[in-house]
């Protein structure tokens, strides 16, 4: 196979032409990949607008920062002082298993590492989903699965939620073939920030030909969880992060649950060797240690939501929908391109969503410290007013 990258290319390096031919028509084909668009960083938003990237208002991420910064810097500077780096993760691995064998109540058996969720759920498509399927889910929805599915070269159907975003079960159900090889549910889902009804997606996995990927990553801040299921159904695999109410997002930790069958799977058969480093290991292994920190955290995060959405609908002219995550989805009267861009200027950054069902404007926001979340109200209450 060729070897010749872009860049020698580009510097006129010579190569044969049959490697041209071939390097040319693969990055032509890579581009009709769909990518997961990144927003601005702090520093060139902050650099644009003549600000300090202290100033920002970030709250476009969905990140938590109710988590105490002191305490996680407490607990990294343990793990750099417990933690050999010279030596491959499989142990620190091991450990944190078990304990989040005792977090969720669940054997440590059925339990699989991963990259974040993110790499979780390209293992998964990789494993179950081949070129001739197809893979159905919900839209709105969390979009990486689709990008993943569509690399596949498989194809992606999404069905709409309901006007009151809950499941069309019905829909959903006229989707299910013998070719229909895994469904993906994100239970709250991103962006609608509500939990599907459990009856219902019991009744999905049940029918459901293939695999069902239930991506549980804000299952702390709602009302319940189905990891105890997952020895109901054989083929049933949840998916969870640290990335949201442990606070980790820039340390890329997730887990599968899911039966012993499938985790031997997941674990042996996919991933390459050791996906996540013995730091990020060990700081959740840390966490789990000190699991009332967490638990502090993810309340005052709930307590001050139900602030925001108050706040929010105390606005005229937007109306902000019930959430059981950590952010708050509203529309509003204005479009909501306008609303984005005139609180980017004063260096408050959300999430511009555009149309979702029937609602023309929508925009999202993170849950954040009070005082965020009182700069943030302010600038709406100004542009609104």
């Amino acid at each position: 196979m060729c070897r010749i990258t872009t860049k020698q290319l580009k510097r006129g390096l010579k190569v044969s032409a049959k490697c041209k031919k071939w390097l040319e028509k693969k990055l032509e084909a890579l581009q009709t990949l769909e990518t997961y668009s990144l927003e601005k960083t702090n520093e060139s938003i902050a650099k644009q607008l003549g600000i300090s990237p202290a100033d920002i208002v970030k709250l476009n991420y969905n990140e938590n920062l109710f988590m105490p910064r002191e305490k996680l810097v407490e607990l990294m500077k343990e793990v750099a002082e417990e933690c050999d780096v010279r030596i491959y993760p499989q142990e620190e691995e091991s450990k944190l298993r078990e304990k989040l064998g005792n977090y969720i109540k669940t054997p440590k058996e059925g339990i699989v590492i991963g990259n974040a969720s993110d790499e979780l759920i390209d293992r998964i498509t990789r494993l179950f989903v081949e070129k001739s399927d197809i893979a159905v889910s919900v839209m709105p929805t969390f979009p990486v699965l689709s990008f993943c599915v569509k690399r596949q070269g498989a194809e992606y159907i999404a069905v709409s939620l309901l006007k009151n975003f809950s499941l069309d079960v019905e829909q959903l159900l006229g989707t299910f073939s013998p070719k229909t090889s895994l469904l993906y549910l994100c239970s709250p889902n991103s962006p609608t920030a509500n939990q599907f009804k459990k009856d219902e997606i019991e009744k999905l996995i049940e029918e459901f030909p293939g695999m069902v990927l239930l991506d549980e990553a804000y299952a702390e801040y709602s009302d319940y969880s189905m990891v105890s299921q997952v020895n109901k159904y054989e083929n049933l695999i949840i998916l969870r992060t640290f990335s949201k109410a442990f606070g980790l997002a820039g340390l890329r930790l997730g887990y599968a649950v899911t039966n012993d069958r499938l985790a031997k799977v997941l674990n042996e058969k996919v991933p390459l060797p050791f996906p996540v480093s013995i730091v990020t290991l060990s700081m959740g292994r840390k966490l789990l240690e000190n699991i009332e920190v967490v638990e502090k955290a993810v309340k005052e995060l709930k307590s001050e939501r139900q602030k925001l959405i108050k706040s929010l609908n105390e606005i005229n002219g937007i109306e902000a929908f019930n959430s059981q995550t950590n952010f708050v989805l509203y529309n509003t009267i204005k479009p909501s391109e306008d609303v984005y861009q005139t609180l980017l200027k004063r260096g408050i950054v959300i999430k511009k969503l555009g149309q979702i069902l029937q609602y023309e404007n929508c925009l999202r926001t993170t849950v954040g410290l009070p005082q965020m979340n009182a700069k943030l109200l302010e600038a709406l209450r100004e542009i609104f007013e």
